[in-house]
C-alpha cells in the first residue's frame, strides 16, 4: 500500500492518484480497498437517521418497520440483478443466494405489520430512489452492483448482528420478526465473510474497472444514509 502511494505522489497529479487507487484494487486486495474507501461513509451511516436511533435503543416499532419497507426495493433490484448476472465476470463471484435478503425482509414486514404492510407503511422517495439506483447499477457489465452487494451483505452479516440484539432488547422483537438478520444457510458467518472478501479479490482479476466497484459501494452507503434520514423524519412527524 505504501509503495503504491509513493508511486502516486511521484507522478504528482489527481489523475495519477486515481490510477494508484485502481492499481491498489486490481493488485488483488479489492476488499481492503473497499473497506478503506467507505470507512468514513460507514461511520456516517451509523450516526445518521433511524439507524442511530436503533443503535441507541430509541427507535419505535413503526420507525423500524418503515426502514425495512424502504430498504426492500434496493434488495429486490440487487438480487434480481445478481441473478441475471450469475455468469458475468466479476459479478458471479458475489452472487451468493445464501445471503439474499428480500424474502427475509418481506417475512419481517408481515410479522411486524401484517399482510397489509405495503399499504400501512409508506414507500418514501428515498426508498424508491435507492431501488432505482441499484437497478441502474445492474445494467451493462454490472460492476457497480458488486459494490452494492459488498456494502449490504457484509454489513448485514456484521453490524446487522448488533442491530438484531438491540432490536430484540429494545422493542422485544422475536426471532420471527428478525429474519433479516438470520442466515440459516450459513453455518459459520466468520468463515463466510472471509470467503466473500476473497471472492471480492477474485473480482479484481476478472474485471478492468475496479474503481466502478468502489463507486458502487460508496453509492450504497450514501443511499442508505438518505433512506435512514428520510425514515427518521417520517417516523417522527
Amino acid at each position: 500500500m505504501g509503495r503504491l502511494m509513493t508511486m502516486g505522489t511521484f507522478r504528482g497529479s489527481n489523475a495519477a492518484d486515481g490510477a494508484a487507487r485502481d492499481l491498489t484494487a486490481s493488485s488483488g486486495d479489492l476488499a481492503n480497498t473497499l473497506r478503506e474507501r467507505t470507512q468514513a461513509l460507514h461511520t456516517r451511516a451509523e450516526r445518521s437517521g433511524i439507524i442511530n436511533d436503533v443503535l441507541r435503543g430509541k427507535a419505535s416499532r413503526y420507525g423500524y418497520a418503515l426502514f425495512l419497507r424502504n430498504l426492500l426495493p434496493a434488495y429486490r433490484q440487487m438480487e434480481a440483478g445478481l441473478e441475471r448476472h450469475r455468469q458475468t465476470p466479476g459479478v458471479r463471484a458475489v452472487a451468493r443466494r445464501e445471503v439474499y435478503r428480500a424474502q427475509a425482509l418481506e417475512a419481517d414486514l408481515q410479522a411486524l405489520y401484517g399482510r397489509e404492510w405495503a399499504r400501512s407503511l409508506a414507500l418514501l422517495p428515498a426508498g424508491t430512489q435507492y431501488g432505482v439506483s441499484v437497478a441502474a447499477a445492474a445494467q451493462g457489465d454490472a460492476t457497480q452492483l458488486i459494490g452494492h452487494a459488498y456494502a449490504r451483505y457484509l454489513g448485514d452479516l456484521s453490524g446487522g448482528q448488533i442491530l438484531r440484539r438491540v432490536l430484540a432488547r429494545a422493542l422485544s422483537l422475536g426471532s420471527h420478526e428478525l429474519s433479516f438478520y438470520a442466515f440459516p444457510d450459513i453455518v459459520d458467518a466468520s468463515a463466510f465473510k472471509r470467503s466473500y472478501r476473497a471472492a471480492l479479490n477474485e473480482v479484481a482479476v476478472e474485471i478492468a474497472d475496479t474503481e466502478s466497484v468502489v463507486l458502487g459501494a460508496m453509492s450504497a452507503f450514501e443511499l442508505n444514509i438518505a433512506v435512514s434520514e428520510a425514515v427518521l423524519q417520517a417516523a417522527t412527524e
